[in-house]
């Protein structure tokens, strides 16, 4: 099966993705899940999706990925709008990452790697030539886990595994990578290893777009370069990182006083009530 080529739309030539007007809700309860929401995603542009638990920042991402249509409005994904394309076959070109991806504990690194290049949990043998075993070898490499190729996936760390995670999501090429709190449950080193690999990723890949759902701003790489707020359903702000993670932006996000300071690329974000 051919993957659809990317191309871009006619009102938007940069656009990796684009939404406008679009609306979820739950046809059970009629409950407003996203309401409204417009946003245009560029070429190498690196988003951070904040807001609080229920935000709908997890549907957003599934709507991104090509899982799940909109009630209203429309989305563009790599120049393809969701209902009039093959969503399997697009789904095969957007990279993901979650730590909730079921994955089989007693495959190899390198196996798990392998399997983003059918996105399957189980690999099909068959289907991995040459060619494509080196590549995840390169990648393996490329985030500084090749000595994880032939360990079982059931006893490496939190941080291994995520870095296999975005190893296997890369397997693709994809244009989009989606990153649904992949610093989660990481210690400090972890995390940090992450940070990296992702920075490196960025200034490796000029072209490739991300989009990162994090609680915390710590856990943002200084290659963040836009961030989107969403509160109860709504974009609450949009736009370049140093306007929109501010103190009153997010204040007004999280609806609690927030302070927010930047150093060396990294942010920081804390309460600002005494």
């Amino acid at each position: 099966m051919r993957s659809p080529a990317v191309h871009t739309t006619p009102w938007e030539p940069l656009a990796v993705a684009a939404l406008e007007g679009v609306s979820v809700r739950r046809y059970t309860t009629g409950q407003v899940i996203l309401d409204g929401i417009d946003w245009s995603l560029a070429a190498g542009d690196h988003w951070a999706l904040l807001g609080a638990n229920g935000a709908g920042k997890t549907t957003l991402l599934r709507l991104l990925g090509a899982v799940m249509f909109p009630t209203a409005g429309t989305v563009t994904v790599l120049g393809h709008t969701l209902g009039r394309v093959d969503v399997r076959e697009l789904r095969a070109v957007i990279g993901h990452v979650s730590g909730a991806q079921r994955v089989p504990q007693d495959a190899t690194g390198h196996t798990v790697v392998l399997t983003g290049a059918t996105g399957t949990v189980q690999p099909l043998w068959r289907k991995y030539d040459r060619g494509t075993r080196e590549r995840a070898h390169e990648l393996l490499a490329e985030l500084e886990c090749k000595e994880l190729a032939d360990r079982p996936y059931g006893v490496c760390s939190g941080g291994q595994r995520a870095r296999l995670l975005l190893a296997r999501a890369l397997m693709s090429d994809p244009a989009l990578l989606l990153l649904d709190e992949p610093f989660n449950a990481l210690d400090l080193p972890s995390r940090e290893d992450l940070i990296d690999s992702l920075r490196r990723l960025a200034a490796n890949r000029p072209r490739l777009t991300t989009v990162t759902v994090t609680h915390h701003l710590e856990e943002l790489p200084p290659s963040t370069s836009h961030a989107a707020l969403l509160r109860e359903g709504r974009m609450q702000a949009r736009g370049p990182v140093g306007e929109t993670l501010t103190g009153p932006a997010m204040t007004s996000c999280f609806g609690r006083p927030i302070e927010v300071t930047r150093q060396d690329g990294r942010w920081l974000a804390r309460s600002g009530r005494p």
